[in-house]
C-alpha cells in the first residue's frame, strides 16, 4: 500500500486517540480490504480528525453519541477506548450513555452500557488506571412538581422561551409529552452533574444529526449550543465528523440546519 502524507498524518492521529484498539481494527482488515484501511486512515483521521476547532475529547463525545444513536456496538468499543485515552472519565462516559436514552431510546442505551462495561473491565486487566470521575449523587424521590420545575429550569438554561412554547403547543393535545420531556429528559438526565453542559449539547447535536429525522429538534439544539457558548466553527466540525460516522447525507442535512440557524440568529 502506497503511504500518502494524509495516511501518515491520519495514522498518527489514530494512534493518538484510539491506540491499541484502533490498531486492532486496522490489522483485522489489512489483508482482506487494504483499501478500507487506507480510506479510513486517510480521510477519517488524516483529514476530518485532524481539524482543530474541537479538542480530541470533544471529537470523541461527538463520535460516541453518533455511534450509540446508530447502535454500532463494535465501533463504540473502539471509541470507548478512545474517549478514555483522551481524558474522559469513566463517569463522564456513563453519563453520555445515559443521555442517549433520551435521543436514541433505552435499548441502544442498554447495549452501549454493556459494551462500555466490557471495555472498562478489559482495560483494567491490561493495567490501565482510568479516572473514575465524579459520579452523580443518589437523589431522593421527589414530587412530580419538583421534577417538572427542575426540568423546566434546565431547558430554560438552553432557551428561555422553550418551555412556554411547548406548554402552549401541546396543552390541549398531549400535555404528557411536555411533562415527560421536562421530568425525564431534563430533570432526570440533563440536570445530572456528571457531564459538562457543553459536552451534553455536542452529544445531543451529534445524535440528532445522526438519526436524520428530527430537523426541528436539531435546529433547536444547535441554537441551544450557541446559547451556551459553543462556537460556529466547533459545530461545523461536529457536522463534518458526521461524514465519518453517519454519512454525507446526514452531514449535509446537519450543515444545512446549522447554516439556517446562524442566518436566523442574525
Amino acid at each position: 500500500m502506497e503511504k500518502s502524507e494524509r495516511f501518515a498524518r491520519g495514522l498518527k492521529k489514530l494512534q493518538e486517540i484510539d491506540g491499541e484498539a484502533g490498531q486492532k481494527v486496522i490489522d483485522h482488515f489489512d489483508s482482506f480490504s487494504p483499501e478500507l484501511v487506507r480510506l479510513t486512515i486517510e480521510y477519517s483521521f488524516g483529514e476530518v480528525y485532524s481539524l482543530t476547532s474541537l479538542a480530541n475529547k470533544s471529537k470523541e463525545v461527538v463520535a460516541l453519541a453518533s455511534l450509540i444513536a446508530q447502535g454500532a456496538v463494535a465501533q463504540q468499543k473502539v471509541h470507548f477506548n478512545g474517549a478514555l485515552n483522551v481524558g474522559c472519565s469513566v463517569a463522564e462516559v456513563k453519563e453520555l450513555i445515559l443521555q442517549m436514552s433520551v435521543y436514541a431510546g433505552f435499548p441502544r442505551c442498554i447495549n452501549a452500557m454493556n459494551a462500555f462495561m466490557e471495555v472498562v473491565q478489559e482495560r483494567r486487566k491490561q493495567g490501565y488506571t482510568d479516572a473514575p470521575g465524579a459520579t452523580a449523587p443518589d437523589e431522593k424521590k421527589t414530587e412530580t412538581a419538583d421534577r417538572y420545575r427542575k426540568g423546566a429550569e434546565a431547558l430554560s438554561y438552553l432557551d428561555a422561551l422553550q418551555v412556554e412554547r411547548m406548554e402552549t403547543y401541546y396543552k390541549d393535545f398531549a400535555p404528557e409529552i411536555v411533562q415527560y420531556t421536562l421530568e425525564y429528559g431534563f430533570a432526570d438526565i440533563h440536570s445530572r452533574p456528571g457531564l459538562d453542559k457543553v459536552y451534553r449539547q455536542l452529544a445531543t447535536v451529534s445524535a440528532i444529526a445522526t438519526l436524520g429525522n428530527a430537523t426541528p429538534q436539531l435546529k433547536f439544539h444547535l441554537n441551544a449550543a450557541l446559547n451556551i457558548g459553543i462556537t460556529p466553527p466547533e459545530l461545523k466540525e461536529a457536522m463534518l465528523l458526521m461524514t465519518v460516522y453517519a454519512g454525507f447525507p446526514a452531514a449535509l442535512n446537519g450543515m444545512n440546519a446549522l447554516k439556517e440557524v446562524l442566518a436566523e440568529r442574525k
